[in-house]
């Protein structure tokens, strides 16, 4: 029985990992990848901390740019929290050495880090690394953890939490390698596992595996999830690949521009607003551009030389002398798994949540750029140090091989059940069903007809099943999991955005387009537990 099971190990996870190993803690990072292929590497643009390195900045100022930008939905004393943090949150990635772009490439120092502007900020307060920040920063982690011997288990997908009494008590998973399903016992978990925005599959900046695994699992086990309607659509994608176009392209100058050349919205007000503009161009029959030209290629092989690259692969255009053809997609899921002040599980004691899986009630209705890379580190290293806390008092006691036994047969059953529908197919119909009637402007008549068709989805998944009957490295029935719990998920996002009449934030209601003080709450969604 190890002290503290990571589930996920992107950037929220190996800080929990670092922090608990920091504490004395043994501990035990379970990954369905490899670390370096979690999401944490496409966060390119930044990471906010008030510095005031490029000009005149203040953590207040940072406090009322994430709280405006969450539109009244957040927790101020947990806000106050990560954005006071933020200064030494850099200053421990600079110590452990993420290699921050410099003002002056001669000195170190956190007031020698570069910083820009992103949309919603009232300064430049992103510390970045080119535009490979995220990059940079999982990397150095990952790095860091090595060294100091934290343990790694990768290709392990996971199946569910073991609780006893309403306590997690470890996981189920199923090693993807060999076929088994397994469980690892545990005095505390860190569920670390992403966020769910490939619900919208074909329209996400967000890898397929990001389906929500996590909030699936805590569900299950009992557990509560909130704000699950408010999802945020990033304005720059590339058009036909839905490849990310960083916030720093119009941080450092970018316009956006329709057909006919003509700039339509301030580039760099918050994120819902600018997609919303850009919807509203492309419903008038315009389509839409990102234009970066005038910074030159010289400023753009020095700022931006990813997404010159992604540019030139995907879309087969050279930002430098063309225009950039975008659109907006689901890009960030500001809901998820609820928890309280100290990122424990509200339903499921012993169980921690950080990361994009989690609502620490600091995003609220919509994420202020740069700050998710702050987040998953700050709060990450907060989830470890509580769970270290918790395993300090908590049992040894390995726990019962009740749900072990349970998801042996369900993994048995589906490699039985001979499959008469793709499921893939209609992986393919909920994402576009998501985009065209649960995307960035919303009615309830198309979102009622949503959820009556993933109703009708959930049925037939009766019948759909597994082509691959291998046991081994079987790829067929890990995406037959994650749409399973794409279609557990389903319901949530819709069934909240039903309640919620209004309009607040990345949720924009036809026939309620102003925010209402009614629904300046949480809608919190738990399973009922049948009684015995």
């Amino acid at each position: 029985m190890v002290d503290i099971l990571i589930i996920g190990s992107g950037g929220a996870g190996l800080s929990a990992a670092l922090a608990a190993k920091e504490a004395g803690a043994s501990v035990l990072v379970v990954g369905k990848m490899y670390p370096t292929n979690s999401q944490t590497s496409m966060a390119q643009g930044g990471m906010n901390a008030a510095l005031g390195n490029v000009n005149e900045d203040h953590i207040s100022l940072h406090i009322q740019d994430t709280i405006k930008s969450a539109h009244g939905l957040c927790d101020e004393d947990i806000v106050r929290q990560m954005c006071a943090d933020a200064p030494k949150t850099i200053a421990w990635l600079e110590s452990i050495g993420v290699p921050f772009s410099r003002l002056d490439n001669d000195k170190q120092g956190i007031e020698t880090i570069a910083q820009r502007q992103m949309g919603g900020a009232s300064a430049k307060r992103a510390c970045y690394a080119q535009d490979y920040t995220g990059l940079k920063i999982l990397h150095t982690l990952y790095d860091t953890c090595l060294k100091e011997k934290i343990d790694f288990l990768d290709e392990h997908y996971f199946l569910n939490i073991v609780t006893k009494d309403g306590v997690a008590k470890g996981a189920t998973f199923l090693d993807i390698r060999t076929g088994e399903v397994k469980q690892i016992d545990a005095k505390s978990l860190v569920l670390a596992t992403g966020g769910y925005a490939s619900l919208y599959h074909g329209f996400t900046t967000n890898a397929y595996g990001s389906t929500g695994d996590g909030i699936a699992a805590v569900l299950r086990a009992g557990g509560a999830v909130s704000d699950m309607e408010f999802i945020q659509f990033h304005p720059t994608a590339l058009k036909h690949s839905s490849i990310l176009i960083s916030e720093s392209a119009r941080g450092e100058g970018g316009y956006l521009v329709n057909s006919e050349g003509e700039r339509f919205v301030d580039e760099l007000k918050a994120r819902d607003e600018v997609a919303r503009a850009i919807f509203s161009q492309m419903q008038q029959g315009q389509r839409v551009y990102l234009d970066v030209r005038h910074l030159g290629e010289e400023k753009l092989m020095e700022l931006l030389p990813q997404e010159v690259e992604l540019c030139k692969l995907h879309e087969h255009v050279d930002p430098a002398s063309e225009l950039i053809p975008i659109k907006p997609v689901a890009h960030y899921s500001m809901g998820g798994i609820d928890v309280d002040y100290a990122l424990e599980v509200n339903g499921v004691k012993g169980c921690f949540a950080a990361g994009e899986c989690s609502n620490a009630k600091v995003h609220g209705a919509n994420r202020l750029g740069g700050n998710s890379l702050l987040e998953i580190t700050a709060f990450g290293r907060f989830a470890g140090e509580n769970a270290y806390k918790h395993s300090i008092y908590a049992s040894s006691r390995a726990a019962d091989d009740v749900q072990l036994q349970k998801d042996r047969t369900e993994i048995e059953a589906i490699f039985a059940k001979e499959s008469s529908i793709n499921f893939y197919s209609s992986r393919e119909t909920l994402g576009n069903l998501f985009y065209e009637k649960v995307g960035i402007v919303r009615e309830n008549t198309k979102l009622n007809e949503a959820l009556e068709e993933v109703i009708a989805m959930q049925v037939a998944h009766q019948q759909m099943g597994i082509s691959d009957k291998n046991k081994t490295n079987n790829q067929n029935l890990i995406e037959f999991l994650e749409f399973k719990n794409a279609l557990l998920l389903a319901p949530t996002v819709i069934s909240a955005a039903i309640a919620r009449d209004e309009s607040r934030g990345a949720h924009f209601k036809v026939g309620f387009e102003e925010e209402n003080e009614n629904f300046k709450k949480h809608i919190v969604l738990q399973w009922k537990r049948e009684s015995a």
